[in-house]
């Protein structure tokens, strides 16, 4: 007989749970921590966990049914912590389409339709209709936007009646069925240190497991303990545009994505509004000249180091020939046609094309190809870049600030709940090194008797859909999770009529 928890072990994780598998309920009780019983739980409260109830609700399961597990406060808290940070607050046009609507999941009315709307200005309307991408960029909806309608429907669905804050440690199959989700609650609040959810169907969306690092980078704080001068754009890093205020001074920035854009047009844009001396180093890794890609009917334009593309991926991802042809890949086939598809990008905005153009007349912009094997500090406290070109030779750009805008592309093993799972839940590895998951976004080889485990996300990229970490991507994941949780019967189907019915509540905000 297991010997029952001391006090000064109560309600904590034992190594006997550690180390199995499959738990018991008499496992978990005898190692002291309360059990909490909920058909449905979804880990994360980002983006991702919110898309999915809000599609749970209007497919009718109440919020008695279902528990977000969180330690954030709101579902939008984290992406507007990384869009703030990388130079798109509020009042800024982030990188997603008009009817890509996370607060709606029919897509109308569109984001433009509103804004038209609510400012009393047709343009929005004339630029989507008629004029992009040829004549006018691809419109795009204000972050603000986005985040006031969110909250609109967390309201209207009940949202905070669900949410549960508190810190998920792992998720285990239960014996008989289900799963045992356990979460450390916030400090003060519970007489134990754990709390365990039960669970018949876990929904994990958790977001970018971390930051990546360059390796040079990486080296250099853990080396010289600098974290003001180089910097993560998805870190706060206000204090770079500050000091460049109060001297003339030089950034270096690497990367050729969507936040290298933004960085360099906030550099430009102080530049021009404060009248200041700055020079900016942007080096390339892939300096693109021209337009590229494997086939001569599927290649993305490109010039001046970028590669540019609308969207996070071709539209045909969505709802076209490459959306069936991905659900038929597996293996290798899918690992290849990721690799066509994939690399880094940029919509081609005519603000920032401008600015770079004047930079580069001005001599105040320097990009240039080469791979940085190093960077040290120099005597008077500033930085130089050791970065070979493509010819071998050595250029060495000294800066006062060095700004990484290379991307949020951790292992998924950095997070300890897929690291847990990688090991004790039976799920694997991707061709691309991600989460596997199934066409209905369960996550294979970890179905639990009568119970099923679904992720969606970045975690999540290299499955059977590419655009996974995107807001269309994360509700092509919510209405496959919710059909097929219907099929389970935990939730009724979704028809013409219900559908209908709820639109008009969500149009006219009432509860669902």
């Amino acid at each position: 007989m297991a010997t029952p928890p001391t006090p000064a072990t109560a309600g904590d994780l034992t190594p006997e749970l550690l180390g199995t598998a499959e738990w018991t309920d008499q496992m978990v009780a005898q190692a002291g921590i309360p059990m909490h019983d909920i058909p449905f739980v979804t880990i994360g409260g980002g983006m991702g966990s919110f898309v999915t109830v809000d599609y749970l609700r209007i497919y009718g399961v109440p919020t008695s049914q279902m528990r977000v597990l969180s330690n954030i406060d709101t579902p939008w808290q984290t992406y507007e912590f990384l869009t703030r940070c990388s130079q798109i607050p509020r009042p800024e046009r982030i990188r997603s389409d008009s009817s890509s609507r996370p607060d709606n999941l029919w897509g109308f009315p569109s984001y433009a339709l509103e804004e038209a709307w609510r400012e009393k200005n047709i343009k929005h309307l004339i630029q989507v209709g008629f004029l992009e991408p040829i004549f006018e960029d691809y419109w795009t909806p204000r972050a603000g936007t986005v985040f006031r309608n969110l909250e609109r429907e967390a309201n209207r669905i009940g949202y905070w009646d669900m949410l549960i804050k508190g810190q998920v440690r792992m998720v285990r199959k239960r014996v008989g069925g289900g799963y045992f989700t356990i979460m450390n609650p916030p400090e003060g609040t519970s007489a134990t240190k754990r709390v365990a959810f039960r669970s018949r169907f876990v929904h994990i969306a958790v977001g970018y497991p971390g930051l990546k690092y360059l390796p040079d980078l990486q080296e250099f704080r853990q080396k010289y303990g600098d974290f003001t001068h180089v910097v993560n754009a998805y870190e706060p890093h206000e204090h770079v545009y500050e000091f460049m205020k109060t001297r003339p001074g030089t950034v270096v920035v690497r990367g050729g994505g969507i936040v290298a854009s933004r960085v360099l047009q906030r550099l430009f844009d102080d530049r021009e509004k404060f009248n200041l001396q700055t020079q900016v180093i942007h080096i390339f890794r892939t300096f693109v000249t021209g337009s590229h890609g494997p086939h001569i009917w599927a290649r993305r334009k490109g010039g001046d180091g970028w590669a540019y593309q609308g969207f996070n991926y071709p539209k045909s991802v969505w709802g076209g020939q490459l959306k069936a042809e991905m659900r038929k890949l597996e293996g290798e086939a899918r690992r290849q046609k990721y690799k066509e598809m994939g690399g880094t990008n940029t919509p081609k905005r005519r603000r920032w094309q401008e600015q770079m153009k004047a930079g580069r007349a001005g001599g105040y912009y320097h990009p240039f190809q080469g791979i940085v094997e190093r960077v040290e500090p120099t005597p008077d406290g500033r930085l130089v870049s050791h970065v070979r070109s493509n010819d071998g030779t050595i250029r060495q750009p000294v800066s006062d600030f060095i700004i990484d805008c290379t991307g949020l592309e951790a292992d998924i093993a950095e997070h300890r709940i897929f690291a847990d799972l990688l090991q004790y839940s039976g799920a694997y590895r991707n061709p691309v090194g991600r989460l596997e998951v199934e066409r209905h976004f369960e996550v294979k080889n970890t179905a639990s008797g009568n119970g099923a485990l679904y992720a969606s996300g970045s975690a999540t990229l290299g499955g059977y859909f590419p655009g996974v970490d995107t807001f269309l991507g994360l509700q092509v994941a919510a209405q496959e999770i919710a059909d097929d949780l219907a099929k389970r019967g935990f939730c009724r189907k979704m028809g013409p009529l219900r559908s209908t019915a709820q639109w008009f509540k969500w149009a006219f905000n009432k509860p669902v």
